[in-house]
């Protein structure tokens, strides 16, 4: 399993993981109307993706402000650390302290930050809403 920079050649693959993503955890709650722009919003400098055989595993992305974003990996790769490996990878390539958010209902993530040694510094209610249809709960967490 390799982690390396995303190319444009990547975005099916990216946008097939992102669907199995979404059909196990309602990542992101409501499916993009295109999603390769989901997957490139505005700001991001760079994307880094977990890759097997040709497969996309995972993917995470960083903005221009030190934000970590879109960061998943798929169902069926799970429990192999890559969350935990694309972290890792944005934060040797940024070498700043980052920044995220995670939606409350998001506690698997949640846990894997914790455990990463990331702070949570406050909560806010979201632009969008969670599954419920109520402004999501996003918490706001930073680097080690």
């Amino acid at each position: 399993m390799d982690i390396r920079l995303r190319t444009p050649d990547d975005m099916d693959a990216c946008v097939e993981a992102l669907a199995h993503v979404q059909a196990a955890d309602r990542y992101p709650v409501r499916w993009p109307d295109d999603p390769r722009s989901w997957l490139t919003p505005t700001g991001l400098t760079s994307a880094w993706i977990a890759v097997e055989g040709g497969t996309v595993l995972g993917h995470v992305g960083l903005t221009r402000d030190a934000e970590i974003t879109r960061l998943f990996v798929t169902p069926a790769a799970r429990g192999r650390g890559l969350a935990t490996r694309l972290l890792d990878t944005v934060r040797a390539a940024a070498r700043t302290p980052l920044k995220l958010e995670v939606s409350s209902e998001g506690e698997a993530a949640i846990a894997l930050y914790q455990r990463a040694g990331w702070r949570r510094v406050g909560s806010s209610r979201a632009g969008w809403t969670n599954a419920a249809g109520e402004p999501a709960l996003l918490h706001h967490y930073v680097s080690p």
